[in-house]
């Protein structure tokens, strides 16, 4: 005890010592050698626990200057300490009083360096603690400092958003609520950090209609637009129940005020305005910064139109179309994401313009823009490929109400888009139900010219022909195939050859030659193909005397997973009976052309 004793006694009479020689000196006789000695002595103190020592030096007037100099030099054992005294220990009551008065003595230029070090510095584990027990003493700085203070504020913010960046974002309510890292706290701190410099720009806003020092607020639009790509870009901004302030839905509703105060709001939302970019020589970079700028304006068009996060603010006179057409660029943007909590903003964006329109309001004309063709496109892919069912199928929801909200053009002029370009015999055959439901509509009303007569042969012309004629695999496009035949039963059965509304008697050898005859040779093949098959597996069953002899089978030019004979034979047996359905079909559809076509000629004898 008493060799402790005499160590803590002698880390103070070292500071004291340095403190006297510090004393009788001129500011600029300062040396190198003195700021090493006030660190060490300092830190010992700090590490030895006698903060309330060093806590009495600081405060002491006559080392006014020795602090303003030197202090800086203490944040980084300062922090440490911190954080290894526990929250009510008095210790760390004595720290953060000398971080608070180390805010107000030092030279504001040095401090600033040295609390930015130490953010840079911290650990991933650490990092927001450490933001948070710094923001304060770094805005005291801040607002000291005269020359350069744009770009400090501005490479506060920076630094602080690259520290954060590597976190996990919390999405689930769980991990909202652990807030394991502290990153829901800590963002929501570094909004109330920058709340004095938006309060700033605000002033000199109102001060003059004309203001030109715009770069704090350009510091500050670059600080809002980091934070709409991280973390509000992949946050869960759902209400969740049990959550009664939401941190994420403060924190997004707080950018949005800061864009609104600093009056760049409605600019970023309909000019897609991107501040200051860099000049950047590198093609990389300057792509790198459209592309973060893209994540940035698509999510704050999330927030604006389904969360309605500052809805308030914003002006009642636009149509849905224009809305929609506005919102199509960050549509694509967040459909090309694979993150659930990416996709599924994309997806809610989509579906909340859609809502907003009357069906068959939108016209066709909109579909020359490029945007109006990705976007189904996209939303295609993400019904075929995405791994999540529930976005799989409101993907599905969202392309039918796409459709729907169409004019008669639009609508034909997509469906031959998607018929072209989905490569997918599921979305193909969904396509060909929709054509047979506007052909109905058409033949009810009497007034369409796109479902009915050469428009819709030309359409037909897609639509009732097998890919590859014969050798088409009829297996993977039995969706397709399937609804290519009931909608030509339906044609057969609704439009008599008298009237031929819908021009399909008049191209029946076409659809013959193109569709009915391949259809027929390609299922005759099919059959024979998959009995051979069947009775190939069987005749290696009886010579194995087994059932479970494990083996791979390949089925519409895809590898299954290894399986047993029995297995096997369940699957060929099932194609079969898909070719079966697709045969009696057809042969319905060739029965009532047949007797249509014989009623007509009973009538003309």
């Amino acid at each position: 005890m008493p060799e402790e004793q005499n160590r803590t006694i002698m880390a103070v009479d070292e500071l004291q010592a340095i403190i006297q020689r510090c004393q009788i000196l001129e500011e600029a006789d300062f040396k190198g050698e003195d700021f090493n000695l006030f660190q060490v002595a300092g830190q010992k103190c700090l590490e030895d626990g006698y903060a309330a020592q060093l806590l009495e030096v600081i405060q002491n007037e006559k080392n006014k200057v020795i602090i303003k100099n030197m202090g800086w030099n203490l944040i980084c054992p300062l922090v440490r300490c911190i954080f290894t005294y526990k929250q009510e220990d008095d210790k760390r009551e004595h720290c953060l009083k000398i971080l608070h008065q180390l805010a107000q003595l030092c030279n504001p230029k040095e401090l600033f360096l040295g609390l930015l070090e130490q953010i840079e510095q911290t650990s991933a584990e650490q990092v927001c603690q450490t933001v948070m027990l710094l923001l304060q003493p770094l805005q005291t700085v801040l607002l000291k400092l005269q020359n350069k203070k744009a770009y400090s504020v501005g490479l506060s913010l920076a630094m602080i958003m690259n520290q954060l960046t590597p976190l996990p974002v919390p999405y689930t309510k769980q991990q909202i609520q652990e807030d394991k890292l502290g990153l829901c706290q800590c963002c929501n701190a570094v909004v109330d950090f920058a709340k004095p410099f938006v309060n700033e720009v605000v002033k000199n806003m109102e001060k003059s209609s004309e203001y030109n020092d715009m770069e704090l607020k350009e510091e500050l639009l670059k600080f809002c637009m980091k934070s709409l790509k991280y973390p509000l870009l992949t946050a869960q901004l759902e209400q969740l129940e049990g959550i009664e302030e939401h941190p994420f839905q403060h924190f997004a509703i707080e950018i949005i005020n800061i864009l609104w105060d600093i009056r760049e709001l409605i600019p970023l939302v309909f000019l897609h305005r991107k501040g200051k970019s860099p000049h950047w020589e590198n093609q990389e970079f300057a792509d790198l910064e459209q592309k973060n700028s893209a994540d940035s304006l698509a999510c704050l068009s999330y927030l604006m139109f389904v969360q309605h996060f500052g809805i308030g603010c914003f002006p009642m006179v636009f149509s849905p179309s224009y809305l929609l057409q506005c919102n199509m660029t960050h549509i694509e943007v967040l459909l090309k994401r694979t993150e659930e909590s990416v996709l599924s903003k994309g997806l809610d964006l989509f579906e909340s313009c859609l809502l907003r329109m009357e069906d068959n309001s939108l016209l066709h004309q909109y579909l020359e823009f490029r945007d109006f063709i990705n976007v189904p496109q996209d939303l295609v892919k993400v019904m075929t490929l995405c791994p999540i069912e529930h976005l799989r199928k409101k993907s599905l929801n969202i392309l039918q109400l796409f459709i729907d909200k169409f004019d008669a053009e639009g609508k034909y002029t997509l469906f031959r888009c998607l018929l072209k370009t989905s490569n997918h015999a599921g979305v193909e055959g969904y396509i060909i139900k929709n054509i047979k439901d506007q052909i109905h509509l058409s033949l009810m009303a009497r007034d369409n010219i796109w479902f009915t007569g050469h428009h819709l042969i030309s359409l037909l012309d897609l639509v009732l022909l097998l890919p590859e004629g014969a050798e088409t695999d009829l297996l993977q496009n039995s969706d397709r195939i399937m609804a290519s035949l009931n909608l030509l039963r339906y044609l057969v059965i609704k439009d008599s050859e008298s009237d031929n509304q819908t021009g399909v008697w008049t191209t029946l050898a076409k659809i013959e030659q193109n569709f009915l005859k391949p259809l027929h040779v390609g299922l005759n093949m099919s059959k024979a193909h998959y009995e051979a098959e069947i009775k190939n597996k069987k005749e290696n069953r009886r010579e194995s005397h087994s059932s479970n002899t494990v083996c791979s089978v390949t089925v519409s030019g895809e590898k299954m997973p290894a399986m047993t004979t029995e297995m096997q034979l369940q699957v060929l047996h099932s194609a079969l009976f898909t070719f079966d359905l697709i045969e009696s079909v057809l042969a319905r559809v060739e029965e009532l052309i047949e007797v249509k076509i014989k009623a007509v000629m009973d009538e003309n004898i």
